[in-house]
């Protein structure tokens, strides 16, 4: 199968099949999540790391058979939606949330509600969208709340029963992925998420 060159940027049926053979969201735009996606397939495989797909990426994907490409989780990085304390939202509202800011689906893996019901986003081995520079890698954490009553200031709003759920959920998540690490997803961002240190917090899990 001859499979043209694509890159950021690229549309079409070839992009579709090159998501397919990544385990991501299949949206036929090559946008940052394919090209974070990309390049990660390029350095685990000593190809250029330049995030084109030409003869060699192809030819390393398996461009004429189907590849099944495991994800190598490192990280578990925690997230709060930033919504305001005492406020219930749903897995389905960040969905909108993210399908609005052109997302495939929501960003997160797993979704936890104020009453401390843990929720599926998208499936473990899709890649997500909740940090840049770490999708690839990484399963993504969020937690219902994140800032005080006027919606905006952080504050950690954890009521206990997602404390209780946010433990159990990590300790669960580090043993089927025991090599990962906890961390915040302010670590990688200049923005107060989650609220409250998650790196330190979780460090002996």
């Amino acid at each position: 199968m001859n499979m043209e060159t694509i890159k950021l940027g690229s549309r079409g049926e070839s992009v579709k099949e090159l998501q397919r053979k990544l385990n991501l969201a299949v949206d036929g735009i090559f946008g940052a999540i394919t090209d974070e996606a990309v390049r990660a397939f390029q350095k685990a495989h000593n190809l250029k790391c330049d995030g084109i797909v030409g003869a060699k990426t192809w030819e390393a994907l398996g461009a004429s058979g189907s590849v099944q490409n495991r994800r190598k989780i490192t990280e578990v990085i925690v997230h709060c939606s930033a919504t305001a304390e005492g406020k219930d939202f749903t897995v389905a509202d960040i969905r909108r949330w993210h399908l609005q800011r052109g997302f495939n689906d929501v960003g997160y893996h797993w979704v936890i509600y104020r009453d401390g019901s843990i929720n599926k986003g998208r499936d473990e081995s899709i890649i997500g969208a909740h940090c840049t520079g770490h999708n690839s890698n990484s399963i993504g954490v969020c937690y219902i709340g994140g800032c005080a009553s006027d919606g905006k200031t952080p504050k950690d709003t954890r009521t206990p029963e997602q404390k209780t759920a946010l433990l159990k959920l990590l300790k669960e998540l580090k043993r089927r992925y025991p090599s990962a690490t906890i961390y915040s997803h302010r670590d990688f961002a200049t923005k107060a998420c989650p609220s409250f240190d998650a790196t330190k917090e979780y460090k002996a899990i």
